[in-house]
């Protein structure tokens, strides 16, 4: 059967939902802690070893290559959160419908924003 219908395999025009969007930055978050949360584990371990290791990671804290991650890890615990809480109401029943599931991934997109703003801040 050779059917007779359009491909569309240029990457750059396909336009994605939000709903898709958020989904896909959902599951990249979720990889992305797997790696960032040895580090904060790290971070707590060494500061917790020793008043030496506590000073060694505080100094470590104070270097903006450390801050950077730190806030990457942060934020993408932020988003990875909210984004959770989003498919937990989702699980009961709210914001199932396409208009729903539209506005709800704005709505968590937006406080995502603004946690990860905050954690910004908090870092720096």
């Amino acid at each position: 059967m050779n059917k007779k219908r359009p491909v569309n395999l240029d990457i750059a025009t396909i336009k994605l939902p939000v709903t898709a969007y958020v989904s896909i930055l959902h599951r990249a978050s979720g990889v992305f802690l797997f790696a960032g949360v040895a580090v904060l584990l790290w971070m707590l371990d060494a500061s917790l070893d020793s008043q030496e290791g506590f000073n060694s990671i505080s100094d470590l804290a104070a270097n903006p290559v450390c801050q950077f991650v730190l806030w990457a890890v942060l934020a993408g615990l932020a988003y990875h959160m909210v984004l959770g809480i989003r498919h937990l109401i989702m699980d009961f029943g709210i914001g199932e419908s396409l208009k729903g599931g539209q506005t709800g991934a704005k709505i968590a997109l937006a406080i995502a924003i603004v946690l990860i703003v905050l954690a910004g801040v908090w870092v720096w």
